[in-house]
């Protein structure tokens, strides 16, 4: 049957209609909040290249993740500005961290919040990149595997409910999962920032995290943007290797890898809508050029659409609030 028998604009009609009849939602328990902290009290850095984002400390960073998980967003990640770096990264697998120390003080004041820690090293070594570095300034892989895993051991003995491996060092998650199994932590998730690719939207971030490379760039480890078959291979790696939740950045110039990864192994999918992603709506929206909250959740849905089970956004509070007033 054809036109005038059918008439799919029947089902379109009215705002009931496209409610019931969507196939894709997205909902406040489906964002996980990226936030940014530093040492002091008192403190909120506002990132210039992220209007919205700012660093905290930790009394700051406790009332916005309260603000956000109060919305409904029931995770936050966290990365951390250390007081010092050096060239091996030590402040980020110290006891006594800015990560380890804002873990503790949010599973005080908000239990229920699950609480993420990214691993990586890149935020921590006085270099700007993600591992050690040998003479010739190359990042050396086996050597930084230790490192990785003593940073995971320690965010979750400071009360983490999942670690995330960002660094993209072969073999990273089966050296976290010993450490944590060993450590008595066989209970917590790793979710694997398993297809992460060396992408130009990550810029503004690098603001934030005062994370740029002080030389060169992070292409010999991070995936070259026109594969794809290799972000199977590296996801299919780091799942043999224990990963409960595998990751795709960016996300939206990869809805494609999202799709890929969610067919071919069926487990839960993370993407994340990178800062760079952030910034050119936020961007765009303040010039007029665009309607920011129309804008904003047509791209959350489109990443969930692609088949994403979680998504890594600094829209979290704006899109959970956003979906609690469209609801009423």
């Amino acid at each position: 049957m054809s036109f005038p028998t059918v008439r799919p604009r029947r089902l379109r009609s009215t705002a009931a209609w496209r409610r019931m009849l969507a196939e894709t939602r997205l909902a406040a328990s489906d964002l996980v909040y990226p936030l940014f902290v530093v040492p002091g009290e008192g403190v909120t850095n506002p990132v210039a290249s992220m209007p919205g984002v700012a660093q905290l400390s930790i009394d700051r960073l406790v009332k916005e993740a309260g603000r956000a998980h109060a919305l409904g967003v029931p995770a936050v990640i966290l990365f951390g500005i250390p007081e010092h770096k050096d060239p091996v990264g030590s402040s980020g697998y110290a006891e006594d961290g800015i990560v380890p120390r804002a873990i503790r003080a949010l599973k005080v004041e908000l239990p229920e919040l699950q609480v993420w820690a990214d691993v990586c090293l890149c935020e921590y070594t006085s270099h700007g990149h993600c591992g050690v570095l040998d003479e010739q300034g190359r990042v050396l892989n086996d050597e930084t595997l230790p490192l990785l895993a003593r940073a995971a051991l320690v965010y979750a003995r400071a009360g983490a409910d999942a670690v995330a491996p960002s660094d993209m060092m072969d073999g990273r998650v089966a050296a976290i999962r010993d450490a944590l199994d060993e450590g008595g932590f066989s209970g917590t998730p790793i979710v694997s920032y398993a297809a992460k690719y060396a992408s130009g939207y990550y810029g503004p971030f690098r603001d934030a995290a005062q994370s740029a490379p002080a030389f060169g760039d992070r292409r010999a480890y991070q995936m070259d943007p026109p594969n794809s078959d290799e972000a199977l291979h590296e996801v299919a790696l780091d799942l043999e290797e224990g990963a409960d939740i595998v990751m795709v950045k960016p996300a939206g110039p990869y809805l494609d890898i999202v799709r890929r990864v969610k067919d071919e192994f069926g487990v839960p999918v993370a993407a994340y809508q990178v800062s760079g992603e952030y910034s050119l709506i936020k961007a765009a929206a303040e010039r007029g050029w665009i309607d920011e909250k129309r804008v904003a959740m047509e791209s959350l849905i489109g990443i969930r659409r692609a088949g994403a089970d979680l998504i890594l956004t600094y829209f979290a509070p704006d899109a959970a609030r956003w979906l609690s007033e469209d609801a009423r």
